[in-house]
């Protein structure tokens, strides 16, 4: 059987903020969450065939997430379960402007237990594109299991995307985080980081001077840095420019950047020809439609729930 995207990663549940009891105290929802997972479901939703690799623990909690994948269309065969450790949680902590905060319990989380021999090789060589993020990559086991699994997705042709999340918390330090994911970064076709991360990795303080530098150290086609409300910079071997984003009131920011990188892998799907082939007005379009699904996202409450269908995201450009 042939994917149009695998992902591998963290699968996890966010405990997003909700209402008040009536002692007076916040209350907080469960949601199935984890950066990977989000892509999936923003692919599957338009209409893309998609499947998961990951572990969670052998709990009520692992059981709704591996329910989530079978409701969002998401072949769950990859999906790997656990005794030995809980599903990983988070804790999701919302600003007034719908900015979020993380606090994890993950010591160890069952995500990251997964071994390379775990890992579902038929997945990675019937795909065509690999996704994955740095977070899998905190800890062992499942270091070497994201490393080996992108190599093998890699050598059978599969494009790879990546998404080095910053997630200071989980990592031992500044450096341990900024290696791990410079080791994805040596690996994947098309990267997309948020501006804080695209300094991060540089100690650069310019777009323009810190996509220089990952496209010099890095063999990346194409550079996406999202930058929130004001849309996403671009950079390739050829190509460069913002494309601007679109006006929303934000109720949760949580899952937009997924929401955005499922819609450009969408893009990539479609367009059938490489993006080194690509012109400036394909690059544009392919990202004014991620643009606007990101936006869609920051809407809506929760990761997963807040991803939009391909009428919605072509209704929010039409305004």
């Amino acid at each position: 059987m042939v994917y149009d995207v695998v992902a591998l990663g963290e699968f996890l549940i966010d405990f997003m903020p909700g209402d008040m009891s009536p002692a007076g105290n916040p209350m907080f929802e469960r949601n199935a969450g984890g950066a990977p997972v989000n892509v999936l479901a923003a692919l599957s939703r338009l209409g893309k065939k998609t499947a998961f690799i990951g572990k969670v623990g052998d709990d009520p909690f692992g059981l709704y997430l591996r329910d989530t994948l079978i409701v969002e269309g998401i072949d769950d065969k990859g999906l790997v379960f656990t005794d030995q450790a809980h599903t990983t949680m988070a804790f999701v902590h919302l600003d007034a402007q719908g900015e979020r905060s993380f606090h994890f319990c993950r010591q160890p989380g069952a995500d990251e237990t997964l071994s390379f021999e775990e890992v579902d090789h038929e997945l990675l060589s019937g795909t065509r594109i690999f996704h994955f993020g740095s977070i899998s990559m905190t800890s062992e086991p499942a270091y070497t299991a994201t490393i080996q699994a992108v190599l093998m997705a890699k050598n059978q042709g599969a494009i790879i995307t990546y998404d080095p999340n910053w997630r200071p918390a989980l990592w031992m330090d500044d450096c341990h985080a900024r290696k791990a994911m410079e080791d994805g970064l040596m690996l994947a076709d098309v990267i997309k980081v948020s501006q804080e991360e695209l300094f991060f990795l540089t100690d650069c303080n310019t777009l323009e001077a810190g996509a220089a530098v990952l496209l010099e150290r890095f063999p990346i086609k194409l550079l996406l840095v999202t930058l929130d409300a004001e849309g996403t910079y671009f950079h390739s071997q050829t190509l460069s420019g913002i494309v601007s984003s679109y006006r929303v009131t934000a109720v949760d920011t949580t899952g937009a950047g997924d929401g955005f990188m499922g819609a450009f892998i969408y893009k990539i799907l479609e367009a059938g020809r490489p993006i080194t082939e690509w012109t400036e007005e394909d690059m544009k379009s392919a990202i004014s439609f991620a643009n606007a699904a990101g936006a869609l996202a920051v809407t809506r409450k929760g990761a997963i729930a807040s991803l939009g269908t391909i009428e919605e995201i072509e209704l929010l450009q039409t305004k």
